[in-house]
């Protein structure tokens, strides 16, 4: 899984005047807390520094670099304003190495489905998964064969290969469905 940096700066006031001054200088506050940090790092960003960890379908490790300390983390949740979406706050989760980490990997689509050819509309059920393993296991995405989808078949989570890492998303749920259009529906009762 590819990594990213994230450069941030400590932060002492925490009071919503300082906060405001951060954001309005363009950058956004973090807060980082997990195994291996005693107490929460508050600190804060350049906002620039979150286009590719955020604004991707592509999921990232982090690496931020707090004044010189390493610490390596995940994004566990992002805030933004309800109206022109600008990112407001970062929570960030530290890991370590030899301990698994929850997270959630996006789906890719191979293969031509037969269903497809027949006038079938591909129908994307679940775009991401949820998953638990060792951070240098998990892969930058879950591989989901269509070729032997037909009209109206589905491919679930329990049928996908996890190697290294567990898949903790119900296995009964769909991942991709070949949806039959109304058009075909008459015809097939003909």
């Amino acid at each position: 899984m590819k990594t990213l940096e994230i450069i941030g700066f400590k932060r002492a006031n925490l009071d919503s005047a300082a906060l405001n001054e951060i954001r309005d200088s363009g950058n956004v506050p973090c807060v980082v807390y997990g195994p291996g940090i005693p107490e929460q790092v508050h600190f804060y960003s350049p906002a620039i520094l979150f286009k590719d960890l955020i604004y991707t379908p592509d999921v990232h490790l982090v690496e931020l670099n707090i004044e010189g300390r390493i610490i390596k983390a995940v994004l566990k949740e992002a805030q933004f304003h309800p109206v022109s979406e600008v990112l407001l706050h970062a929570d960030f989760m530290a890991y370590t190495e030899d301990k698994a980490i929850k997270f959630e990997i996006p789906v890719k689509i191979e293969g031509s489905s037969p269903g497809i050819a027949k006038g079938g509309k591909l129908e994307f059920k679940t775009r991401k998964l949820k998953v638990r393993g060792l951070a240098k296991n998990l892969p930058d995405y879950i591989v989901t064969d269509i070729s032997n989808l037909d009209l109206g078949k589905s491919y679930k989570v329990g049928e996908l290969k996890a190697e290294g890492f567990e898949i903790l998303t119900s296995p009964n749920v769909s991942v991709v469905t070949i949806g039959i259009p109304r058009a075909l529906r008459g015809k097939k009762g003909e």
